[in-house]
């Protein structure tokens, strides 16, 4: 059995998942302890299922919200009740099963080497990948390396990397946006901007179809908007901090 990490924990969240919820945590319990899921409202009965699992395994802790809130949402309610209990790092990783939880080990050691750092997966895409998900991110990549001046962001949409804890709170308690699908990308720039190194690690990603009990709530126009949005809150951000990041990119280009 796999003992529980005082530090390091594995967070989910997941809204009408679908049986695909299941394996996707069974696995990570093949990889890690502990393992945390928010269910983020749904109403497929996966909260109810998956809490009669977490009662047999001391490994797993299930945390319910009332109403769907969205993916940013859900993620700070668990990063909220992972600093309250002493956790310093959480493992982000989507409810489907397209990240490989045999990466969590890897991913958890070099953050336990690098605990300052952001600990990013690059998504190695096979031929399961939507091509306009894949092209369409390239677009929000482009832009968030410009708002951090090419400091290390190797993808900022894959929702599998580990978070500093404290820092990611900080951020989200005075930020009121990336509630929703804009949660990665504003979460990997704004800790850029707070000076977090940034290490990329690849990481397979598979696409799971409907007939696979594959389940997206990505939708094409609304999730777009949501992202060009947040990119031209980020830019005016970016302006405002160009005096303090250029000297600091300058810095480290020397170094």
């Amino acid at each position: 059995m796999i003992p529980d990490s005082a530090t390091h924990l594995v967070l989910i969240p997941s809204y009408n998942t679908g049986a695909r919820l299941f394996e996707t945590v069974r696995e990570a319990r093949r990889y890690w302890a502990p393992v945390w899921v928010v269910v983020d409202g749904s109403t497929d009965g996966t909260g109810e299922a998956l809490s009669r699992m977490a009662a047999g395994d001391p490994g797993l802790r299930v945390l319910t919200l009332a109403r769907n809130q969205g993916k940013g949402a859900a993620m700070r309610h668990g990063l909220g009740a992972a600093l309250a209990a002493g956790f310093t790092h959480a493992l982000s990783m989507d409810a489907d099963g397209q990240h490989p939880a045999s990466s969590i080990p890897q991913f958890m050691a070099a953050s336990q080497g690098n605990p300052d750092a952001l600990i990013l997966g690059l998504p190695v895409f096979d031929d399961s990948a939507p091509w306009l998900r894949v092209y369409g991110r390239r677009v929000s990549n482009g832009w968030a390396n410009l708002e951090t001046l090419w400091t290390g962001i190797g993808d900022s949409l894959c929702g599998f990397r580990v978070y500093p804890i404290a820092p990611l709170c900080a951020v989200m308690a005075r930020v009121r946006w990336m509630r929703r699908f804009d949660f990665e990308a504003e979460a990997a720039v704004r800790l850029c901007w707070r000076g977090l190194p940034i290490v990329n690690i690849p990481a397979p990603v598979r696409y799971f179809r409907p007939g696979e009990g594959g389940v997206s709530h990505f939708h094409y126009w609304r999730d777009n908007a949501l992202l060009v949005w947040m990119h031209l809150r980020l830019m005016l951000g970016f302006l405002m901090r160009l005096p303090v990041l250029l000297p600091r990119r300058l810095r480290s280009s020397r170094r």
